[in-house]
């Protein structure tokens, strides 16, 4: 297994200037959601971290719950545009003020997906807190209430995302070297 700094090309987001973000998001949600029946919904994996900060940033009263989707194959690195649940709500949401806490929105697809089955379940509103937003490559429009941070399109990892389920726990959002996620094409064909 590689230590991490053999696949980082560089430190996009340094451990200190997440977490001042988080702190300012926990301030706007807690202000926006005042005296609300507010529900965190975390998407796993990647989320968890930012929604363990995100809720000690929170000085208002609210419930967690979790999904668990699947929109890569095993070992893949591009989304296949098919989206599975393997972990539903425990929680009933009808009613309720649910804000969605996602790592990273990309193409839009997974999240759009969640968002018309979580809408059939009659929330009172329902919103996205997005860490990263990765809006050039947006493919599908979703609305996105309030975001951490706009990136360019690269790969990255840490604070709970991973490479091939590895370094999640990094403090910080590195992009990985081009040799990390960059699959190879299919092979030529032999010349005669």
């Amino acid at each position: 297994m590689p230590d991490y700094r053999d696949i980082l090309a560089e430190i996009l987001v340094p451990a200190d200037k997440l977490q001042v973000r988080v702190s300012e998001l926990g301030a706007e949600i807690s202000r926006d959601y005042a005296g609300q029946d507010l529900l965190l919904l975390c998407i796993l994996r990647g989320g968890v971290m930012f929604l363990a900060d995100l809720m000690r940033q929170l000085s208002i009263p609210h419930a967690i719950d979790f999904m668990a989707l699947s929109s890569y194959g095993v070992g893949a690195r591009k989304s296949s545009g098919s989206v599975r649940i393997s972990l539903d709500l425990n929680q009933n949401i009808e009613g309720r003020h649910v804000l969605v806490v996602e790592d990273i929105v990309d193409t839009g697809h997974t999240i759009a997906a969640v968002l018309e089955l979580l809408q059939t379940r009659r929330p009172a509103s329902l919103k996205i807190c997005a860490l990263l937003d990765k809006s050039e490559r947006r493919e599908v429009v979703v609305p996105i209430h309030y975001v951490g941070f706009d990136i360019p399109n690269k790969f990255v990892f840490g604070y709970g995302l991973d490479v091939d389920e590895l370094y999640r726990n990094l403090p910080f959002i590195g992009v990985a070297k081009p040799d990390v996620y960059v699959t190879p094409g299919p092979e030529p064909p032999a010349r005669p």
